[in-house]
């Protein structure tokens, strides 16, 4: 079993980007820009590596390797993304990877590329990327490339990826040293708590415990796998209930929603992983969300109201109390907009991303993550992007 964070760390030691490995800063997956580029190198990745996996880092600086982190991605729906785009798709996973010395909300995320036997290239065009067009890697880059010409059975990087491989299982000592660093120092004030299944696999998890009409919930939930060192949810405002039985681990997540400060909680997606006695686990994700609908008249004001603040914001114009107040709900006001038919609202909370994100309540810019959570999970549960 692969501890993803040795991973990371014997990746990032063992040279510069390379014809197996990429490393970005961050991921921009709001725009059409962002999209392809990600996509990509999602390509060129795969064709230079038919015979082993290929991985991209997120959160490392480019000169120096330094660790700097990135948000919480839980959008296990990403592969659609790459379908969406490619012809003979690899197969992809994406996980968060915590490092001790990242904020609780800060992870390194690990892109692993599956190997592939069929070249991918891309089936429709995507920013200035035509389709048709096949990309490798040459070093550090990503470069267009002949289809006709890519070598289906390259070998050239299984020796080294699988030795870095080799080098990252897990140990016992790990996966100790995470249990009583999860429970006693990142989440000492909370209720926490830790389960072992099939006598493999330990999974960690914290957050603050509630009872409601009998049913326990937890908030600031943090779940992790700590044999792989990947976590597995994470949410600073959302409602989660956790169930188990000796195979397997269940989470449902819960929204907030409302308007006029007034909300009610919808359940959002469940997640089940699955563990096998051959030592692998399964994840399987299902959408619940059902958007509420609200009066259309009632929404083209509120609608405007909202446009009305980011409007003043831009401009520099001071809030007063009443408004200020309002800015609380406006991420999830636009949200609501948007699930109620009013299809620019999305993009208005986009472009609003660094007025929110320069706020003096830290709140607000958190309320504009969580979502964008929830409406890049809804958009990628379809198989269309």
């Amino acid at each position: 079993m692969i501890n993803k964070r040795l991973l990371i760390k014997n990746l990032l030691a063992h040279n510069d980007e390379s014809s197996f490995y990429d490393k970005k800063r961050q991921l921009n997956l709001h725009t059409k820009e962002g999209k392809a580029k990600f996509v990509k190198h999602i390509c060129a990745l795969s064709n230079s590596n038919p015979n082993n996996n290929s991985y991209i880092v997120v959160g490392a600086e480019d000169h120096d390797n330094e660790i700097t982190g990135t948000d919480f991605y839980d959008d296990s729906r990403i592969q659609n993304l790459v379908n969406a785009f490619l012809v003979n798709p690899p197969h992809i996973q994406y996980e968060n990877v915590p490092f001790p010395h990242l904020p609780k909300d800060r992870v390194v995320g690990l892109v692993t590329i599956s190997p592939n036997a069929k070249t991918s290239y891309f089936k429709k065009n995507a920013h200035t990327i035509v389709a048709g067009t096949a990309f490798v890697r040459l070093g550090s880059s990503s470069i267009p490339a002949d289809a006709a010409n890519i070598n289906p059975n390259s070998t050239q990087n299984t020796e080294t990826v699988t030795a870095i491989e080799n080098s990252s299982h897990n140990s016992i000592e790990h996966t100790l040293e995470g249990v009583m660093d999860f429970i006693n120092n990142r989440h000492k004030d909370m209720t926490a708590k830790y389960k072992v299944f099939k006598e493999l696999f330990v999974v960690c998890w914290a957050g603050h415990k509630k009872v409601v009409k009998g049913r326990t919930y937890f908030s600031r939930v943090d779940i992790e796998l700590i044999n792989e060192q990947v976590k597995l949810f994470y949410s600073a405002l959302d409602e989660v209930s956790i169930e188990y039985t000796d195979d397997s681990f269940l989470i449902t997540e819960y929204v907030a929603l409302g308007l006029n400060d007034k909300t009610s909680y919808y359940p959002l997606e469940q997640v089940r992983i699955s563990f096998q006695d051959n030592g692998y686990y399964n994840i399987e994700s299902a959408l619940l969300f059902e958007p509420p609908q609200f009066n259309r008249k009632m929404m083209f004001h509120i609608y405007n109201s909202n446009l009305t603040l980011l409007d003043k914001l831009t401009k520099g114009i001071a809030l007063n109390e009443r408004e200020h107040r309002d800015m609380q709900n406006l991420p999830h006001t636009l949200m609501v907009c948007y699930l109620n038919g009013f299809d620019e609202a999305r993009a208005k909370l986009i472009e609003a991303k660094p007025l929110l994100k320069a706020y003096p309540d830290g709140s607000i810019y958190l309320s504009f993550k969580e979502a964008m959570r929830v409406l890049r999970k809804m958009k990628y549960d379809k198989t269309t992007v």
